[in-house]
C-alpha cells in the first residue's frame, strides 16, 4: 500500500483573506477548512496550507512549518520509520498526535531547522 498522497506546502501570507480571495476567485480553489489565521485550500490534486504570519514570524515556537506531506496512515508510517527516528536527538520528533484542527500528525525536525510534517485527516472529517 502506498502511503504518500500529496505534498501541501505552507504558504506564509501577510493577509489571509486577500490570499483566499486570490486562490478562490482567480484560481478556482475551494476552502475545505478555515479557522483564525489558517486555511486549507484545495483544487483537484493540489493543496496549500495558508498561514497568516508577518514576514519574520514563525509557527510552532521557533520552528516554521513549510513542508506538509499528506499520508494515508500516519501511524503505519511512524511504525515504519520509528527505528530510524529513534536515532534522532531528543525533541526532534513529535507524535503522531491528534490536532484540534482535525489532523493526526507526525512532526520531524529536519537538519535545516524546518519541520517536515506527515499528516492525515482524522476519520470524523473535521480536517
Amino acid at each position: 500500500m502506498t502511503q504518500f498522497e500529496q505534498v501541501t506546502p505552507f504558504l506564509h501570507v501577510p493577509d489571509l483573506q486577500k490570499a483566499l480571495d486570490f486562490f478562490t476567485d482567480i484560481l478556482g480553489f475551494t476552502v475545505p477548512f478555515r479557522e483564525e489565521g489558517y486555511a486549507y485550500i484545495h483544487r483537484e490534486t493540489v493543496g496549500f496550507r495558508l498561514l497568516e504570519a508577518e514576514q519574520d514570524q514563525t509557527a510552532a515556537g521557533s520552528r516554521r512549518f513549510a513542508y506538509y506531506i499528506d499520508v494515508r496512515d500516519v501511524d503505519a508510517l511512524y511504525a515504519e520509520l520509528k527505528p530510524k527516528l529513534d536515532t534522532l536527538p531528543p525533541g526532534d520528533v513529535h507524535g503522531p498526535a491528534d490536532k484540534p484542527y482535525g489532523q493526526r500528525e507526525l512532526l520531524v525536525l529536519a537538519p535545516d531547522g524546518e519541520l517536515i510534517v506527515f499528516g492525515m485527516e482524522l476519520s470524523d472529517g473535521t480536517g
